[in-house]
């Protein structure tokens, strides 16, 4: 399984945890809280479309989400600073991070599996220390299937780079901190700036799908080396199939 290769990086929101839509739903309740302005669920998409977009936009900012509720003031009108609706997206956020995130289905199994193998695991992700900091500790739902603390020997977050995806800064950070090669590495990602990133830095990338994805997915496909619709389809096919044979 994986010939060759020694460390399996992962992306967090939306590759590891079933998270995107989660904030989405936060996005709605900011905004129902900032402004009058009433968001329809039907909307997620549309939430995430905006949110993605200026968050590409903000990317070389010291703090993209920061200026993303800088935008959101401006949009909505609100009377708050940005640094306020920055401040009350992250209050919103703490319930749904620590009792509705949780793993997508298989996550767990896949992770342990290659721990047990050998691979070296590592998260490499745009994820916010605060954030990460509730899924290693509080979050039973991570906690209990596979904890972040005992199955990751590495973890890199937006603290910890300059730039952001689609910039490849982070998956180079890993190489360097593990002395290793590109092509021993494999990345798992399921958005378009996250292939991208993974592509600049030489790394080989699988796709997990998530439905959240789907506006790039042509482009995603494209892109991308391996793509798998779950983790169960990793595990089931790897060990006799081989990646290769794994790509539609």
């Amino acid at each position: 399984m994986l010939k060759g290769k020694k460390v399996i990086i992962f992306d967090m929101d939306g590759t590891l945890i079933d998270s995107v839509g989660i904030w989405n739903e936060i996005d709605i309740e900011l905004i129902k809280q900032i402004s009058s302005v009433e968001i329809d669920f039907n909307e997620l998409d549309r939430i995430q479309e905006i949110r993605d977009g200026k968050l590409k936009e903000y990317s070389k900012c010291k703090d993209s989400y920061l200026e993303y509720c800088g935008y959101l003031k401006e949009r909505y009108k609100s009377n708050l600073t940005k640094q306020e609706i920055h401040d009350l997206r992250y209050k919103i956020a703490e319930d749904f991070l620590r009792y509705r995130i949780d793993y997508k289905e298989n996550a767990e199994d896949f992770i342990k599996k290659l721990k047990n193998d050998g691979y070296i695991l590592v998260i490499a992700s745009t994820t916010k220390k605060r954030n990460m900091e509730i899924y290693k500790n509080e979050n039973k739902n991570i906690k209990n299937k596979a904890d972040i603390n005992k199955y990751f020997s590495l973890i890199l977050l937006k603290e910890d780079v300059r730039e952001l995806k689609p910039n490849p800064e982070v998956y180079l950070k890993v190489l360097d901190l593990l002395n290793v090669q590109p092509e021993e590495c494999l990345i798992f990602e399921d958005s378009l700036i996250g292939v991208q990133a993974a592509n600049a830095s030489g790394i080989d990338v699988a796709v997990i799908y998530d439905k959240y994805s789907d506006g790039n997915r042509k482009k995603i496909n494209e892109l991308s080396k391996y793509s798998f619709h779950n983790y169960m389809e990793v595990i089931n096919n790897i060990d006799d199939k081989g990646l290769d044979d794994l790509k539609p």
